[in-house]
């Protein structure tokens, strides 16, 4: 038999947690609504995706995808802005194709176009992980993350009280080699651009040394490390990292399956950087998706599964549950948020479980 066809069922008895409600209304902090990731809602009624955020007690929802590109910025602030201002952010990005055409000019091209993004309404910067993994400048060399002519980007979000949503590496197995040792084998197999094996591609560590290093420079602009401060598997590292920058903070998304797996250190890590932690999903609108995002965090329901597909996605384990106080929640559902958001993520519309 073949391990891809290995299906095994756990003979285990323990009970299941149906999570229908969050313990506190919820603002997404990190998610999309165009294809690939956000399901296509950018071509359907907005109506109908308001629907689905109140049946998930999410009152508020920050959309990324304008950090693709001008054109879907201005199109998901008409969509969506413009019909329910309460209920949705959109974040700008940075084009980093123009540095080839525009070379040393290029880092303050990119700063003026932030200020004229948010002049249109974006709230926060989306850097995707592109940077520091194949952005390159006029010549052809591949750009750092804390790269000091960049300065003029972050200076200008914190002058522009924007914060920064980055993502500038993916699970660590992603930098090493593809062999039978590698934990995300199947995942990798299944998207080999997502294989970013050290060389050609900088080493991990290389990547998030430089992350620290550009948030602990640039300390009056806010910085939201995503997918767990992009390291999950160290929540030691990452609670360092937040230790030692107070512009620092973290989402939770696409990482329930690193944070179930190591559920005491998990729960710690929780407890100890309760005003830090953003919760995200990263899976669109999806209403099981967001009970099961409830389930870890809320109960202490023992191995299962943390996502729907029939083997877990994102490498052959199980998780745990958090089992939060509610202190600890209502932070992380939207308390955090509303702070570093402000007065654009309170939202009085939608359901409360208040």
């Amino acid at each position: 038999m073949l391990l891809q066809n290995f299906r095994p069922t756990s003979k285990l008895i323990t009970k299941t947690t149906l999570v229908e409600k969050p313990r506190f209304p919820v603002i997404d902090a990190h998610n999309h609504l165009a294809e690939p990731f956000g399901g296509g809602w950018d071509q359907r009624p907005v109506g109908e995706l308001i629907e689905q955020l109140d049946a998930a007690y999410v009152t508020h929802y920050v959309d990324l995808d304008g950090g693709w590109g001008e054109d879907i910025l201005q199109r998901h602030l008409d969509h969506f802005k413009h019909a329910a201002p309460e209920r949705f952010s959109i974040f700008g990005g940075v084009d980093w194709a123009k540095w080839a055409e525009l070379g040393d000019a290029f880092p303050e091209y990119a700063a003026k176009r932030l200020e004229v993004q948010k002049g249109w309404g974006a709230e926060g910067l989306k850097i995707w992980k592109p940077f520091g993994l194949h952005v390159r400048d006029q010549h052809g060399a591949l750009v750092k993350v804390d790269d000091p002519r960049l300065a003029p980007i972050w200076d200008t979000a914190g002058a522009l009280n924007l914060p920064v949503l980055i993502h500038v590496a993916d699970p660590v197995a992603f930098f090493d080699p593809i062999d039978e040792t590698n934990e995300r084998w199947e995942e990798i197999g299944a998207h080999p651009d997502w294989a970013f094996t050290s060389p050609p591609f900088p080493p991990f560590m290389e990547i998030m040394n430089g992350l620290k290093s550009l948030v602990t420079y640039h300390a009056s602009t806010t910085f939201i490390g995503a997918h767990v401060g992009c390291y999950g598997e160290n929540l030691g590292w990452v609670g360092q990292m937040l230790d030692d920058c107070p512009n620092y903070y973290i989402d939770i998304s696409a990482r329930l399956g690193e944070l179930g797996r190591q559920p005491y250190t998990a729960r710690r890590f929780f407890l100890q950087y309760a005003d830090r932690i953003l919760f995200g999903s990263d899976m669109g609108p999806d209403l099981d998706g967001y009970r099961l995002c409830y389930r870890l965090l809320e109960t202490d329901d023992e191995y299962f599964n943390y996502n729907a597909s029939e083997v877990p996605a994102q490498g052959r384990w199980y998780a745990y549950g958090l089992y939060l106080p509610d202190e600890v929640l209502e932070k992380v559902y939207r308390k955090n948020a509303e702070r570093v958001f402000g007065k654009s993520a309170h939202s009085q519309t939608g359901k409360s479980t208040n």
